[in-house]
């Protein structure tokens, strides 16, 4: 009577050597393939980001580096008196409050006319919609630029003057062009997440009369929400970054986050090093806070499955 079980010990002791002999083949060729990525971020973010915490404790002067001497939180302390810093802080916010939610409304209006059974041509109207994002944002700035130009510009000379309306300025414009022209990744992101929300919920929902617009707010939007979070927070952390413009002899002149652009001028316009250095920690730092308050937030208003199984288990 023992001897089955006896066998089946055995086989199971078999088997485990190699489960795990496979699993440590598969994190070795995982590691293998992210190994370029791991390196890349090593080399060209992670050192850069820890060097420029170093500086920050700096006067370090790009122009006599051999003067460079540690000051402690003394430009940390500069930037709570500085008012162009403050300013250009609450600048990047302020746009990241105008543009995230352009891009996000936008992209998931997109993702719900795709998740339509009725439209046809949907593989090619996707790739037309998701190829503008391989064109870089700095070719639309340049772009851009020319159309809006106050003097030989056709936006203006053909459209604004003709009809007596104000000029329209680039940085007017740019922020919502950049945040409409970039919804690629957004938007196949959360058409995704709405194909994979099961046509039974959607079925049940009618029969009970519910119409579009009530399964939208009452089951697409609270089952894709994971996909809404992870976008939010991709889309924030992008509009905290602008385009930066290297033209004419005036480096780094231009730039679409206000923080962004007094950092260069400091770095590269006054060759402040150090207090450049402490102007990006500080703004690391508030995009941090702020991405833990979303992900504190999440809690309340994110659906996540997989703790509603594990709880039940």
């Amino acid at each position: 009577m023992n001897f089955p079980r006896t066998r089946e010990a055995k086989e199971i002791n078999i088997a485990k050597p190699h489960h795990r002999s496979l699993a440590r083949y598969e994190a070795v060729v995982g590691f293998l393939f992210i190994s370029p990525w791991i390196l890349g971020f090593i080399l060209l973010k992670l050192i850069p980001i820890l060097a420029a915490l170093g500086f920050s404790f700096t006067n370090f002067y790009m122009l006599e580096p051999e003067k460079t001497h540690f000051i402690g939180l003394t430009n940390y302390i500069n930037i709570l008196h500085d008012q162009r810093a403050g300013a250009s802080l609450f600048g990047a916010i302020g746009t990241f409050l105008f543009v995230v939610p352009i891009e996000m409304i936008a992209a998931l209006l997109l993702a719900a006319i795709f998740s339509s059974k009725a439209l046809r041509a949907k593989r090619f109207m996707r790739t037309l919609f998701f190829l503008p994002i391989i064109i870089p944002s700095l070719t639309i700035f340049v772009i851009l630029s020319g159309l809006s130009d106050p003097g030989t510009g056709w936006l203006n000379r053909l459209i604004f003057d003709p009809l007596k309306l104000p000029a329209v300025s680039l940085y007017q414009i740019f922020p919502t062009v950049l945040a409409l022209w970039s919804i690629g990744p957004s938007f196949l992101i959360l058409l995704g997440a709405i194909q994979g929300v099961s046509g039974e919920v959607y079925e049940a929902a009618r029969v009970d009369g519910a119409g579009p617009i009530m399964r939208l707010f009452a089951i697409t939007l609270p089952m894709i929400s994971p996909a809404i979070f992870f976008t939010l927070i991709i889309n924030m952390t992008n509009a905290f970054g602008g385009v930066v413009l290297l033209d004419r002899s005036l480096p780094f002149n231009q730039s679409l986050s206000p923080m962004e652009s007094y950092i260069n001028s400091q770095m590269f316009g006054r060759a402040q090093l150090g207090y450049a250095s402490a102007l990006a920690w500080v703004m690391f730092i508030v995009v941090m806070v702020i991405i833990l308050l979303f992900f504190r937030s999440a809690r309340y208003w994110v659906y996540f499955p997989e703790e509603e199984q594990s709880e039940e288990l």
